[in-house]
């Protein structure tokens, strides 16, 4: 145990890391790895990507996670198995991906992994007296380091939880390092199965950074493409292109608790979920929209949330730039609709130096450096962003 104290703390004295992130997102595509060369800490960050890489998972896996995915009852014995079975899957995945690129385990430092999200429970979103935020990721760290033979941190989002926040979102903190522009005031949009943005002010004043979830933004799109397409997502939004947005559905899909609650605030599929559209098609009186229609109106239901939340975020007159990844950066239909909706051109997070596609595993990198090199900063007297570190440390021997 000494030997790997040692050299964490050496670790940490480097002027450079090089470390992999992990990321495995709501839509079960697959596992994002990025090989990151990180130096120095805190806003003097600087990162270069030398290697990245989607590896998508086997039918059987997913099938596996979504058994116990955002439910409230489940088999207790399938998320006990997962739990490790996940972290020696995403070890395989790393030697795999160490391999292919020809790079031993030994030249790197750090693993940061973000895990897989199997609920997400807030307490604006649970409402039970004297319980606090949570949420639970699995594929444990331990594994995934003795698996690879290199440290790593892991269950990032507990600590964010211990100090007050509700463990979402977590990007804000890479954003804030990675991406701030003086002169520029940029919102970096992320739409993964929930979108959120972060707001980055042009004045580098790391108390005005502010973070939120808007609500769905791939998650419901994908679902109900894959119940009546058999297709895992809207590829290039042509099914939503080719449909017609239902008004009355529409308006009942945005007519939800979450969206009537104060920023910051969090939520996931356990409240955007297929019965969340069934229901909302039952009060609409819409029990038979056309699959396409019903594409192209869960569609708008993204961009209208998502454009809403940034309007009503940001002070009326304030100029800024809009930088969208995820897999919702992909979706022509749904990025055009943001776009009117804003009334400006939404960027590509690309142009800031990043694959859109990387972002996230990139962001758990520079997490993972902050919390063996960084410091402590400052963010304000505001909720949702602590000043703290986050990550559990698990040693490989």
């Amino acid at each position: 145990m000494k030997e790997h104290v040692e050299k964490l703390s050496a670790l940490s004295r480097k002027p450079s890391r090089r470390i992999i992130g992990l990321m495995s997102g709501t839509s079960l595509d697959g596992l994002d790895v990025a090989l990151c060369h990180v130096a120095g800490s805190g806003p003097e960050t600087q990162l270069k990507v030398e290697h990245f890489k989607t590896v998508p998972y086997e039918e059987s896996f997913r099938n596996a996670v979504r058994e116990i995915f955002a439910r409230r009852q489940i088999d207790f014995q399938q998320l006990c198995l997962l739990n490790p079975f996940i972290g020696l899957q995403h070890g395989q995945i790393i030697l795999e991906c160490l391999a292919e690129w020809g790079i031993s385990a030994s030249e790197v430092d750090l693993i940061a992994s973000h895990g897989q999200t199997v609920f997400h429970a807030p307490q604006k979103q649970h409402g039970i007296a004297g319980f606090p935020n949570a949420t639970l990721q699995i594929g444990d760290g331990d594994h995934i380091a003795v698996k690879t033979g290199i440290i790593t941190l892991s269950d990032f989002r507990q600590k964010h939880i211990a100090a007050g926040g509700e463990g979402a979102p977590l990007a804000v903190y890479g954003d804030y390092f990675l991406f701030s522009q003086k002169g520029e005031n940029r919102i970096l949009l992320n739409m993964g199965g929930i979108a959120n943005f972060t707001f980055l002010p042009g004045n580098l004043d790391a108390s005005a950074v502010f973070t939120t979830d808007t609500g769905p933004g791939n998650t419901l799109i994908d679902a109900f493409t894959r119940q009546h397409f058999g297709k895992p997502y809207d590829e290039n939004g042509n099914i939503a292109a080719s449909g017609t947005i239902d008004d009355a559905l529409l308006k009942a899909l945005k007519n939800a608790p979450f969206f009537e609650q104060p920023f910051p605030k969090t939520t996931g599929p356990e409240v955007f979920s297929a019965d969340y559209v069934v229901n909302a098609m039952r009060l609409s009186g819409r029990n038979s929209v056309e699959p396409q229609d019903l594409i192209a109106t869960l569609t708008q239901f993204s961009a209208e949330t998502i454009s809403g939340a940034i309007r009503n975020a940001m002070p009326a007159g304030e100029v800024f730039e809009v930088y969208a990844s995820g897999g919702g950066a992909h979706n022509p239909t749904l990025m055009n609709a943001i776009g009117r909706l804003l009334g400006q051109n939404i960027r590509l997070i690309d142009e800031l130096g990043v694959s859109g596609d990387a972002k996230e595993a990139v962001l758990f990198a520079v997490l993972a450096n902050e919390a063996v090199a960084g410091e402590a900063l400052y963010f304000g007297e505001k909720k949702g962003v602590p000043g703290v570190s986050m990550g559990k440390i698990s040693f490989p021997g």
